[in-house]
């Protein structure tokens, strides 16, 4: 009997193995990269040349496609990927780590994942449409600068469209 239940017990976990293997995603489902934000790019939002304009960027790609979309500021880039027909669109998001980066001239090399970074809304700091969204890394980083430059720290999933336009 102790047999039989091994032999059962083994064909049943090399059947849920496969099961698994069959119900995965494609590889497509691998993170892509933010790309360099070019001289004459512009905001995929506001039509604005993104290079101009200090303070942090940042980028989407949507699950529609593999086309970069590129923004001259944060508030720009969550007030697209708030609205109603974006919201369950958005696969990658990237935003400036300003805790590694000048906030006049953010360097593309230091862009890190957006749905994991730590928001300061309301800060003295200003960007391409006035207030803007001070991204960070790291939540202690972001709760340094709001002591520093004012402003309320949120994770990514507390932002809201009503948080961005006041």
């Amino acid at each position: 009997m102790n047999l039989f239940f091994t032999k059962k017990t083994y064909l049943l976990a090399l059947f849920s193995m496969v099961l698994l293997g069959c119900s995965e995603e494609p590889q497509e489902k691998m993170l892509r990269q933010a790309v360099a934000i070019e001289s004459a790019d512009e905001c995929h939002l506001c039509g604005m040349i993104i290079s101009n304009f200090p303070g942090p960027k940042g980028e989407s790609y949507q699950s529609t496609g593999d086309h970069v979309n590129k923004f001259c500021s944060t508030r720009d880039l969550f007030a697209f990927l708030l609205q109603p027909e974006n919201v369950t669109q958005a696969r990658e998001v990237f935003v400036h780590d300003m805790s590694k980066t000048p906030w006049h001239k953010p360097d593309d090399q230091y862009f890190i994942d957006g749905r994991t970074a730590w928001y300061v809304v309301g800060s003295s700091q200003k960007g391409a449409m006035g207030m803007t969204l001070a991204s960070f890394s790291k939540q202690d980083d972001a709760t340094a600068f709001s002591k520093k430059f004012g402003g309320k720290v949120y994770s990514f999933d507390e932002i809201t469209i009503e948080i961005i336009m006041n």
